[in-house]
Parts: C-alpha cells; sequence; structure tokens
C-alpha cells in the first residue's frame, strides 16, 4: 500500500482513484462498509482503490484539551487498511488553512485539483468543510460539474439486544473499552482492539521480581478501564518478530505511587531486549481492575495469578495466533 502525506504533486498512476472518505477512527465494520463501496468502485472502472484520512483526527484539532479518544494510530490505521487490501492511503494533513476551507473548496482544491481523485465514498452521515456545511448532497451538487462522481453509504446496522439494533460506532466502542469490556469493543471493532507504541525505559523493577514488561506511553489513544487484561503482543520486526501471549496494566502503579498512566506488558516465554521498538497489543479480555498491594510478596502473587488466567483466556479465545495481526 502506497502512503501520502500530502494532498499535493500525487503522481499519475495515483490520480483517478476511488476512495472512501471519512475519519475512520476505529475502521469497524460501519467503517468497512464505506470502504468496500470504494473498492466495487475502483474495480468496476479500473482505478486504484483509496482511502483518504485526516491527520490529526478533526475531533483533536478543535479539542486539543480534551481527554485521548483516538481508537487507532495513524500507524495501526494504515495497517488495518491495508489488510483489507486498500491500494493507496491519502493521509490529509489537517491544520488550521484546512480547517477553514469551505466544503466547495474543499471538494475543488483538494479532491479534485490535489489528489486528482476520480469516485468519493462518504457515509451517510459524514459532513465536511468549515463548519461541517458539506454533506453528501454537496458533494455531488459540487463534485459533479467537475467530473467527480459520488456516492453516499447508508449506516450499517449492528444487531445489539433484541429490537435494540444499533449503528456500529466508534463512540459505543470507546465507551466499552472505558467500562473494561474489552470483549465487547472487540465485537464493535469485528477484531480486537490494538494499541501501538515505542517501547521505553520503566524503573525495570518488573525484571527484578521475574516479571519483565514492555512499556508503552498511551499517547493519542483512548485512556480504557485501568487493570489488568489478557493480550497479544506483535513485534513486527527485528530479532523477536513474531506474536506473543502475555498479560498487561493499564494504570498509574499504585502500589509505587507512580503518576501518569503507563501501558505495561508482560510477554510469556520471552526473553530479549526490545527498547526502542515498535510494538502492536491486542487486547483480548479483561481480567480485574487495577489495586494498590501491600508489598511486593503480594503484588508477585497476585502477577502470577494474572498470568494463569490470562493464559486460560487466551487458549479459549475466538481470537488465536492465526488471526492476528489484524
Amino acid at each position: 500500500m502506497k502512503i501520502f502525506k500530502d494532498y499535493t504533486n500525487i503522481p499519475g498512476a495515483f490520480r483517478g482513484s476511488a476512495v472512501a472518505l471519512g475519519n475512520f477512527d476505529g475502521i469497524h465494520p460501519g467503517h468497512q462498509v464505506v470502504i468496500n463501496e470504494a473498492r466495487r468502485a475502483a474495480a468496476k472502472s479500473g482505478a486504484a482503490f483509496g482511502v483518504i484520512a485526516f491527520e490529526p483526527h478533526t475531533r483533536e484539532f478543535f479539542q486539543p484539551d480534551a481527554p485521548s479518544f483516538r481508537l487507532t494510530s495513524c500507524m495501526s490505521k494504515a495497517r488495518v487498511l491495508e489488510a483489507l487490501g486498500v491500494e493507496v492511503f491519502f493521509v490529509v494533513p489537517f491544520d488550521k488553512a484546512m480547517a477553514q476551507k469551505s466544503a466547495e473548496d474543499f471538494i475543488r482544491e483538494v479532491l479534485v485539483d490535489g489528489l486528482g481523485v476520480a469516485h468519493v465514498v462518504i457515509g451517510a452521515d459524514f459532513q465536511f468543510g468549515r463548519e461541517r456545511a458539506g454533506d453528501a448532497g454537496v458533494l455531488k451538487a459540487v463534485g459533479q460539474p467537475l467530473g467527480l462522481k459520488s456516492t453516499a453509504v447508508e449506516l450499517l446496522v449492528e444487531e445489539g439486544a433484541p429490537g435494540k439494533p444499533s449503528v456500529y460506532s466508534s463512540t459505543q466502542i470507546r465507551g466499552a473499552l472505558r467500562r473494561g469490556n474489552v470483549a465487547r469493543a472487540a465485537e464493535g471493532l469485528g477484531r480486537p482492539w490494538a494499541m501501538d507504541g515505542i517501547v521505553v525505559e520503566g524503573d525495570k523493577r518488573g525484571r527484578t521480581i521475574g516479571f519483565p514488561t514492555a512499556n508503552v506511553l498511551m499517547g493519542h489513544y483512548i485512556q480504557p478501564a485501568l487493570g489488568v487484561c489478557a493480550v497479544r503482543v506483535e513485534i513486527p520486526d527485528g530479532p523477536h518478530a513474531g506474536l506473543y501471549d502475555g498479560v498487561a496494566n493499564v494504570g498509574n502503579r499504585p502500589t509505587f505511587d507512580k503518576k501518569g498512566v503507563v501501558l505495561e506488558a508482560h510477554l510469556f516465554d520471552f526473553d530479549g531486549d526490545l527498547y526502542g521498538q515498535e510494538i502492536f497489543v491486542y487486547f483480548i479480555d479483561y481480567i480485574r481492575p487495577e489495586r494498590k498491594f501491600d508489598g511486593l510478596d503480594s503484588l508477585k502473587a497476585q502477577i502470577k495469578a494474572d498470568c494463569a488466567t490470562a493464559r486460560e483466556i487466551l487458549a479459549k479465545s475466538r481470537w488465536k495466533q492465526d488471526s492476528l495481526p489484524l
């Protein structure tokens, strides 16, 4: 998959693409309906099949001081899109100038003149341009005379409780993660929620008690319910490349009076140096809330129990080793 991080100087081979346009945070089944419609349009016309998304997320730009909320980083999003067969990913910078563009100018300057796309697919509720004035009607009215085809896709309904279907929603998935319902989040995403990041140096205390951890800062990711989860950890590159079962804690480490939420992942049957490497942590199920222990012995006993619980969960999980990474 080819990635462009601007909307200018696009090579001729990727102009004329059929693309899905949106924020696509999470790339859940509802988003995939829009993306698959772009796939069909590309196949029909023989064009490249692409996706356009904004970076940073538009919500991050307009609410920079709000709590972090993202389900997918740009890197994670790219990996999922590539797995879906997307050929070109246009990452459009969202800055003050972009935020001030009218819907009409966005269509002309970004979609037509800049990216040179031929067909744009959006969700029926998607809005764009200054003050969110652009919608499917505006896209068609402005784009059609410029030779830009467009399609609006109706929202996909997820069957929930009997008689209470709901639309696939990134908001609902975020709510499930905040409640600690990792399994429900996976149902909404169609895959386990994953967080990627660079392994940083911690206190190295885990190593001294027999449970070394790979520590990753949360960055712009949503903060899920604090506590311990069964996880699978992907190391994409290097001598230790592979997928490992493990257990992870997301929290403040209250036993040691620490502040600042960190993801600490302990990989089973692993012995290696991961500092500076990027890893992907797939959250399979929630085990327990974070708590403060009265000493190292009680902490070690609990971690040992957590590891045993995680092994049981992972052995029974529908998300097997051969179904990841996603």
